[in-house]
């Protein structure tokens, strides 16, 4: 029995409203959006706990870019604060957070939720959905997640072309398929915000089913794109990283707008743990 599953075995109680509550008073507000102060495991207990309980909902695991974006748009901001997780992914919020005197627990990444969530899935029989990347790739990723854990369940896989959200006929297959797959876990991997827009535009016709906004995981569990080591990531210098492997296509992303807006957080929460 894995990690995951093990904790998962464990009979929980139900909470108490107080309880309740409280855990909605553990999120943490930065960089202008909240983040929920969990670790890893708590995130798949309570989509699990839902799931059993037939209640959907979604995952958003925001970071430095998603926070840029959010700073510019109220409509994407009100999409992130909505969303029923929001996980850190990126150790500038990491850093934020602990400077503002409210530490999380941990970076949680969607490229690890993949693996986790998949975990409890198996053990649950709680069918899966791969949506996102280029045609074949969802699919060497659910053979990589088979593999890991057997007796997954794939409800179905889908790799849709550029621009399928803003056709009428495309965006129509693709929600058919996903509804006639009728998965209870759907990983969304088209980048922030069409991944997260799309789950917004679903939710309603699959209320029991959780979405999870992912990013690159799906590449990153086919193997199509490589992670950067351990070490890296836990020294928040993934994107350096990601920047020398792809520089083409993330030089501005990273450099021109992401790293100036992390500085500028940290400097502002810095001040303000100063001042309070």
């Amino acid at each position: 029995m894995g990690r995951i599953q093990s904790l998962l075995a464990v009979p929980r109680q139900r909470p108490a409203p107080e309880q309740a509550v409280r855990r909605r008073r553990r999120r943490v507000a930065v960089a202008g959006i909240e983040v929920d102060r969990l670790t890893e495991i708590q995130v798949v207990d309570r989509v699990v706990a839902a799931l059993r309980r037939g209640r959907g909902g979604h995952v958003i695991t925001p970071n430095v870019d998603i926070c840029r974006a959010c700073s510019r748009n109220a409509e994407l901001r009100a999409l992130v604060l909505k969303a029923d997780l929001a996980v850190a992914d990126g150790m500038p919020l990491v850093w934020a957070a602990r400077l503002l005197g409210r530490p999380l627990p941990a970076r949680i990444t969607g490229a690890e939720l993949i693996w986790s969530l998949s975990e409890a899935a198996a053990f649950y029989r709680l069918p899966i959905y791969l949506l996102g990347g280029p045609p074949g790739v969802a699919d060497r990723a659910a053979t990589a997640l088979c593999e890991r854990y057997p007796g997954l369940i794939i409800a179905g896989v889908d790799a849709p072309t550029f621009g399928f959200e803003t056709d009428p006929e495309r965006f129509e297959q693709v929600r058919r398929a996903l509804l006639d797959a009728n998965p209870l876990l759907v990983f969304v991997g088209l980048g922030f915000p069409k991944q997260d827009l799309l789950i917004d535009r679903l939710r309603a016709d699959l209320p029991a089913t959780w979405f999870v906004g992912c990013g690159s995981a799906i590449a990153f569990a086919a193997g199509s794109v490589r992670r950067a080591p351990h070490w890296m990531r836990d020294h928040g210098l993934e994107w350096l990283y990601r920047l020398a492997t792809e520089p083409s296509r993330l030089a501005r992303r990273y450099l021109v707008d992401d790293l100036p807006f992390a500085l500028r957080l940290l400097l502002v929460c810095a001040v303000r743990r100063l001042f309070t």
